[in-house]
């Protein structure tokens, strides 16, 4: 007698939409590596509040109206937006890709843009959302996907090998492992060159736990280092009481304290979310505040970092996933890029900053994820941190960054594809990969790559050779550059 046939997912739902097997993954590596992105970038949660929610706009309000900062506001709506443009490239795009508040955007509208005179929040979030609708517009006109075409592939290479040593930088200054040396170097190895506090203890364990767990080829690898580092952190912070590094204003007041949350089991779990924020935008008061030349040069320089961050991010997490097509794109790229430019526009809407693709999804990938069901496990956990904002709280940097140190490793193993006799590809390779993390911005890697690549064809003769678009996008890219000495030229602040 035969044996009954065991039930077979190829034809399931899950199977023609994600193509899970097809790319070579299971759903369990899927929701592991959806968890461990969560993991690996709720800390923005925590982060946006207080880089956007704690400065005053130039009339003195903060974000939702208030006379003071309310943060718990913030951080609700952050994972909302985060949550639900997650999911949408999960389910539209079908790609291992997070979305929340991009760092480095934040901080310029809080800085540069917020605070210019008679500028307003509703103001600034109102620029935020031109700028994504300018980006979806060249997304749909296909102007955005030709440039990700014209690129030479080694540029892609480096451009992920770049942001690679990037993360990797980030995970160690946000551990505290190294840090701004005063009157010295660019940086120093912990406080004053020495290894000191429990907290720089328990990221060097952190980190040799996820090693272990690597090299010896344990799936969820870096999920298990993250959650067995934090009740390390837990255990000892109950212990030893060490508390944070930087008091209620943000001032500096115990260097061996811990970075970003003090891991202690809070009193509170559940909160009701305050989605208050949504749709409180202007979106051309900017332009009667301080002027059209002046708004639209602000918005050139927000499009230009957020067009070519999210293209560095999606070919890097594809690298990692060994996902890209040999020229080296990702699959359905248009509609991750349309997904993207909605995030964007939908971060100004909601007045927490636009969103966009986060490099620490690598981690998930790192951790076998390979679809767009990676991403939906991820949103969800981001709505649910909604309402689970304490819990999110508990991980500190020292818990959390281990994982990015190891990303870091896994996407410089690509630099071997980089043909470095070739010196025209050479020099803006290595350009791009350096000021990355030299200068704490992947634009600004990628720039000087595009640059120098055009520079170096055009000195040798190799006119032809150059793309069309390379021309503009080089153009662009000094332009980004100059900004500052343009602004000065035309009279504008």
């Amino acid at each position: 007698m035969s044996t009954p046939a065991r039930p077979s997912t190829e034809g399931s739902v899950l199977e023609r939409h994600f193509k899970i097997a097809e790319r070579g993954s299971t759903v369990a590596r899927e929701v592991r590596g959806g968890v461990a992105t969560f993991f690996t970038m709720a800390y923005i949660v925590v982060l946006n509040p207080l880089i956007i929610g704690t400065q005053a706009d130039s009339t003195g309000g903060f974000l939702g109206g208030g006379d003071e900062p309310n943060l718990a506001m913030v951080a609700a709506t952050t994972a909302l937006v985060a949550g639900v443009m997650t999911l949408l490239m999960g389910v539209v795009a079908n790609y291992p890709l997070a979305l929340a508040a991009g760092l480095g955007l934040n901080a310029f509208v809080a800085f540069g843009i917020a605070k210019l005179p008679e500028m307003t929040w509703a103001d600034a979030m109102g620029l935020i959302v031109l700028e994504g609708l300018i980006i979806l517009v060249l997304v749909l006109t296909g102007f955005r996907k030709a440039v990700l075409h014209a690129v030479p592939p080694p540029l892609k290479t480096a451009i992920s090998v770049g942001i690679g040593l990037f993360i990797t930088v980030v995970g160690l200054v946000d551990a505290g492992f190294v840090r701004k040396a005063e009157g010295g170097p660019l940086g120093e190895l912990g406080v004053g060159g020495f290894l000191a506090g429990w907290p720089l203890l328990v990221f060097v364990i952190g980190l040799f736990i996820i090693v272990t767990l690597h090299v010896r080829g344990v799936r969820g690898a870096i999920l298990y280092g993250i959650l067995g580092t934090t009740v390390l952190a837990i255990v000892v912070e109950a212990i030893f009481s060490i508390g944070s590094q930087t008091n209620a204003e943000g001032e500096m007041v115990n260097p061996t304290g811990w970075g970003l949350n003090v891991p202690t089991i809070p009193s509170q779990v559940f909160e009701m979310p305050n989605f208050g924020l949504i749709g409180d935008f202007s979106l051309l008061g900017s332009f009667d505040k301080i002027g059209i030349v002046s708004a639209s040069l602000l918005v050139f320089t927000i499009l230009l970092a957020d067009f070519f961050d999210t293209m560095g991010t999606m070919v890097a997490v594809g690298a990692e996933g060994d996902l890209l097509d040999e020229e080296g794109n990702p699959p359905n790229s248009q509609r991750i890029l349309v997904v993207d430019s909605l995030a964007a526009a939908a971060g100004g809407a909601a007045s927490v900053s636009s969103n966009t693709s986060y490099i620490e999804s690598a981690s998930g990938v790192g951790e076998g994820a390979r679809t767009g069901l990676a991403s939906i496990v991820t949103g969800i956990l981001f709505l649910l941190a909604t309402f689970l904002s304490p819990l999110v709280s508990i991980v500190p940097y020292e818990a959390a960054t281990p994982a990015l140190v190891l990303v870091g490793f896994l996407m410089m193993q690509q630099v071997k594809e980089i043909d470095w006799d070739d010196l025209e590809i050479a020099i803006p390779a290595f350009l791009t990969i350096i000021l990355m993390p030299f200068t704490y911005s992947i634009t600004a890697g990628i720039g000087a790559g595009f640059v120098t690549y055009v520079f170096i064809k055009i000195v040798r003769g190799k006119f032809s050779a150059i793309h069309p678009l390379m021309w503009l996008v080089g153009v662009l890219f000094v332009l980004y550059f100059a900004i500052d000495p343009i602004k000065d030229v035309l009279g504008v602040s």
